[in-house]
């Protein structure tokens, strides 16, 4: 079965709040039953290397650290042609690698119809492996976002795992 909703965590995990998009990948499959229709990856830094993943999707939500110039943990949401427009202003070689992800995949025709980013305004991308405490504190809000944006396209419909534990899951994607 191919499936047709993909939430691609980004960033590089050695630079701590460059990395928040996949450690709000990793909360939400700690935290959340996920419907078997949603593919979770683990996008890290693989920037072109993703293609194949965006080939047959309708939706595709991304989570990343975004530089809008808002305070730190501020949560930013952006669709469309917003994304790249936003990328302008590069952390680090990832956000390029995503810019030439979605210009590629458009050229190619196989972009989906529908790209969100969700994402957070960092505050701290030195080398550590910890998020900073104002991105860790705001790391459930972006998760929850996550989900209610899933619900909204009508392909999530669990609720978060508080007990029983994870293993419980019925059908969830452990990808």
């Amino acid at each position: 079965m191919m499936l047709d909703t993909l939430v691609l965590g980004i960033g590089n995990i050695l630079l701590q709040d460059e990395g928040l998009g996949v450690r709000a990948l990793e909360r939400l499959k700690q935290d959340y039953c996920v419907p078997s229709a949603i593919q979770l990856v683990d996008g890290g830094v693989m920037g072109l290397d993703l293609l194949p993943y965006l080939e047959d999707l309708s939706t595709l939500l991304v989570i990343d650290a975004v530089q809008t110039g808002q305070p730190p943990g501020t949560l930013v949401r952006l669709e469309g042609d917003a994304i790249p427009a936003a990328l302008a202003l590069k952390m680090s070689m990832h956000q390029a690698g995503l810019q030439e992800l979605l210009a590629t995949s458009r050229l190619q025709g196989t972009s989906p119809p529908k790209v969100v980013l969700w994402g957070m305004e960092p505050a701290n991308v030195d080398w550590g492996l910890d998020l900073s405490a104002p991105v860790a504190a705001r790391l459930d809000a972006l998760v929850h976002a996550v989900v209610e944006e899933l619900q909204d396209w009508g392909v999530w419909y669990d609720l978060p795992i508080l007990d029983p534990p994870r293993h419980a899951c019925r059908g969830g994607s452990t990808n």
